[in-house]
């Protein structure tokens, strides 16, 4: 299935689901909780199998794409560049997405398309080397057998796959600076992915929601929600990875949905000053 069929079939099932979506809780597949110094487990939900086993990334898969193209010069800096909205883009995201771009925003609303150019930008090749390099989840941003659409979505619902504790190993490498990036790589994703405050602490993150499967076709009904980052406090930094599952179309999206439920639990999850 093509890309652009994949946004067509995702734009009508948000169509079809809107009417019919209620309110509901995801279930929590795996919440995990690590210090970012050591990889000691201080928070777990979740069955070890569970947490271990590998899902799509989603747009979790953009910090690491920023971290590419401020590596390679594709990304200057938050406001730059600026990238103007093309017709046939994807635009499933609402008017939001047909603006013109920027870092900051791309992030803001999740912007695929911005997400796209980068990695067209870098080309297969380089894409394919930044992820192997970065050891995330089981590398593999081939896209869909024979279609050589890699940089299309490679990680939205198609070849790239990673687990809630590879999430973590990714995210130790990133606050510890240990990928092989640029210094100024690492500042603009702390500029970029600054989410919010949580019992004192200060919270960098993104969502990602997409559905089981490989062919680029997303299902409400059973979406993943994800919520993937890190957190500081007194000198303590701390990952996190949470996933959640829907048993039922229901909005808002179950990434933005993960995201609340873990800022709204995360003094309860890591408890007091350590």
């Amino acid at each position: 299935m093509t890309f652009r069929l994949f946004l067509f079939a995702l734009s009508a099932a948000f169509s079809q689901y809107a009417l019919f979506c209620i309110p509901a809780q995801a279930a929590t597949l795996c919440t995990v909780v690590a210090d970012a110094d050591d990889g000691r487990i201080v928070f777990q939900q979740g069955a070890q199998q569970v947490c271990a086993a590998r899902y799509t990334p989603a747009s979790t898969f953009k910090l690491p794409i920023a971290l590419m193209g401020a590596d390679a010069g594709v990304l200057k800096g938050p406001h730059e560049p600026v990238w103007q909205y093309q017709s046939g883009y994807p635009d499933w995201g609402g008017d939001a997405w047909r603006q013109s771009t920027d870092p900051e925003r791309w992030i803001k609303y999740s912007v695929v398309w911005y997400s796209q150019l980068i990695a067209k930008s870098l080309g297969q090749e380089r894409f394919q080397h930044y992820t192997s390099a970065f050891g995330y989840g089981n590398e593999d941003v081939s896209g869909e057998p024979g279609k050589n659409n890699g940089t299309d979505g490679a990680w939205i619902i198609s070849s790239l796959r990673i687990s809630p504790v590879e999430q973590l190993a990714f995210l130790r490498k990133v606050v510890n600076r240990k990928l092989p990036v640029k210094a100024a790589a690492y500042d603009l994703v702390e500029n970029l992915f600054e989410v919010s405050e949580a019992g004192g602490w200060r919270l960098y993150g993104k969502t990602g929601t997409g559905s089981p499967g490989n062919n680029g076709v997303y299902t409400p009904a059973n979406a993943y929600g994800w919520f993937v980052g890190w957190a500081r406090r007194d000198g303590r930094q701390l990952v996190f990875a949470s996933l959640v599952q829907d048993a039922s179309a229901t909005k808002p999206n179950a990434g933005l949905r993960a995201r609340d439920d873990l800022i709204r639990d995360w003094p309860t999850m890591v408890g007091g000053p350590h």
